[in-house]
């Protein structure tokens, strides 16, 4: 795939930082260090990119993602096989895949906010589609309840060049780039016992 928006290229990179050590449960720093998905050993949702999509689209028919493709990464040196899917022209799907398996390591939705009189209505579209990715995962929750859910995180993450939280097996991730663009994704996480204060959650923020 060619000629994708800057933002979207930097979302694939630099979106969800990782640290060497645990962080206090809020931090903020000038450093971005590297997103977890590229770290050596990190998991891998069990299923493919084209197993994703299948079950995705037939549980939001109303909002369906097309096929994803290959983003010509000859200068990556993660050795992750990186795609992207076109909903509009202002919001883009995309994911990094572990290469041999072709597991599904990160699944991101970035809107990009262009002026105009459409503006709202990309906006709403972008949400509406963030609410679908978040159901998928935690398929416990109403629509409204997604919804709520999405919007205490960006709210959380507004402003900020990362924002995590873990819940369980699921790392929601927040990077608000302000006009050039805003990713939300879901991670998988090794699972490991959280201190007992924490239950369960754990929060990484850093400003721009």
């Amino acid at each position: 795939m060619k000629n994708l928006p800057g933002a979207l290229l930097l979302s694939l990179a630099l979106t969800a930082p990782a640290f060497a050590a645990d962080p206090p449960l809020r931090e903020r720093s000038e450093s971005v260090p590297a997103a977890p998905y590229l770290l050596a050993g990190a998991p891998t949702f069990d299923m493919t990119i084209g197993q994703f999509r299948e079950r995705y689209n037939a549980a939001n028919a109303d909002l369906p993602l097309m096929e994803y493709r290959a983003i010509d990464n000859r200068n990556d040196s993660s050795r992750l096989t990186r795609a992207a899917s076109k909903i509009s022209e202002t919001l883009y799907a995309s994911t990094a895949l572990e290469q041999g398996t072709g597991k599904v390591k990160t699944l991101q939705l970035t809107w990009l906010p262009v002026p105009g009189p459409d503006q709202k209505a990309s906006q709403e579209k972008a949400m509406a589609y963030m609410t679908a990715l978040l159901r998928f995962f935690v398929p416990g929750l109403t629509p409204d309840e997604a919804r709520k859910k999405l919007n205490a995180l960006l709210s959380e993450g507004k402003g900020a060049r990362y924002f995590s939280r873990t819940e369980g097996a699921l790392r929601f991730v927040v990077a608000d780039n302000g006009d050039k663009g805003l990713t939300f994704a879901i991670e998988p996480i090794k699972l490991a016992l959280p201190p007992a204060d924490q239950g369960g959650k754990n929060d990484e923020k850093q400003s721009h």
